[in-house]
Parts: C-alpha cells; sequence; structure tokens
C-alpha cells in the first residue's frame, strides 16, 4: 500500500506542476479573483468533506462493496485536493478567501453556510454527526444519500470551471470530475436501490 501511495503522490506532483507550462510560455498566473483560484480553493473545501464522510463509513460498516468505495473516493478526492492547492501555491496565492464561496461562478449567495455547509451539496455538521451514530445498513444508506447529493453539488461547480477556467490542466481536471462523479452517482443509485432507498 506503501507504495501505491507513494506512486499516487509522484503522478499528482508531476501533474501539478505540469501547470508551470501549460499555457505556454510568458503566460502569466490566474489572480486570487479568477475563476481558476476561486475552483481550487472552493473544490478543495468541498473535497475535504467527502474525504471526511468516507472515512467515518468505512468505520461503520463491514460492506465491502460501499468500504470500496468510500476508499475510492476517499483517495481520489484527497489526491485531487492536493493538485488543487498544490497549483495555489505555485500561482503564489492565498488558499483562502474573504470572498464567499462560488463567487467566482456568481453564485456566493447560494448557501449561507448554516450548520457547517458552507456550498450546494455538502452535508451539514448535524448530518455528519449522525453518520457518525449510525451503523450497518443505515450508515450506508446515509452515507450514499449524502455523497450523492455532494457530488451532485461538486459536479455543478466543476462544470463552472470548464466553462470559466483558463488553465488547461486545471479544466482538463474539472471534467474529468464531472465524468467520474456522475459515474459514481450512476452507482450509488444503483447501491440505494439494493438497499431499498432512494437518494
Amino acid at each position: 500500500m506503501a507504495v501505491a501511495v507513494a506512486g499516487v503522490l509522484v503522478a499528482a506532483g508531476a501533474i501539478t506542476y505540469s501547470v508551470a507550462e501549460d499555457g505556454g510560455a510568458g503566460d502569466a498566473p490566474p489572480t486570487a479573483g479568477s475563476a481558476d483560484a476561486g475552483f481550487a480553493r472552493d473544490m478543495a473545501v468541498h473535497h475535504q468533506q467527502a474525504v471526511e464522510m468516507s472515512y467515518i463509513v468505512r468505520d461503520r460498516t463491514t460492506d465491502e462493496d460501499v468500504r470500496r468505495l468510500a476508499y475510492d473516493i476517499a483517495q481520489t478526492q484527497a489526491n485531487q485536493r492536493g493538485m488543487l492547492l498544490g497549483w495555489l501555491d505555485l500561482w503564489g496565492l492565498p488558499k483562502v478567501s474573504s470572498d464567499a464561496p462560488m463567487s467566482w461562478m456568481g453564485m456566493g449567495a447560494m448557501s449561507d453556510g448554516e450548520d457547517g455547509a458552507l456550498m450546494p451539496g455538502m452535508a451539514t455538521d448535524t448530518e455528519l454527526k449522525k453518520l457518525g451514530t449510525l451503523n450497518g445498513k443505515q450508515a450506508e444508506v446515509l452515507y450514499l444519500q449524502l455523497m450523492t447529493e455532494h457530488h451532485k453539488g461538486g459536479i455543478h461547480m466543476a462544470e463552472g470551471c470548464v466553462a470559466k477556467c483558463t488553465v488547461g490542466v486545471e479544466k482538463r481536471l474539472a471534467q474529468g470530475m464531472v465524468e467520474a462523479q456522475q459515474s459514481e452517482i450512476d452507482l450509488m443509485t444503483d447501491m440505494l436501490k439494493a438497499r431499498g432507498a432512494k437518494p
């Protein structure tokens, strides 16, 4: 496992630093108020919650399909989060902003951050706490429901980057997020159906 993790980190580092030449020599890096920077900051926060939820459910169930899905989501989104934060470092930009989340999409008023849900799709603190109290099928169902909504919010944000971001490698990452998370939504819908539940 350590070798596999090291391989992922090396690959992530290579992709992260490839952004330096992505737009061609002489191109100025994105500004703090750009869509590129806004997406990197907001999606890093969004991803962190997905990682947190996934590790919670892995401790609350023995179902191998759910545990495998949760592990895949946690690893993928932790890797992508590292890339996003790495780009902000590379561009010399802050990782936090005084602007409301999703302002770069013109949607700064979409979420008031009540109970910890900073952006559309994010679970509330109450929902996360509840997930940590459930076991077995109940934990699986709540996780799949919360993650389905989380992915829908993530897809909407990633589509915004595809439309508004200017850094090619970041746009490609965002498009990959759209495709992968939609595929996972389809899978989670089937998994919920198998458990007699709906998204």
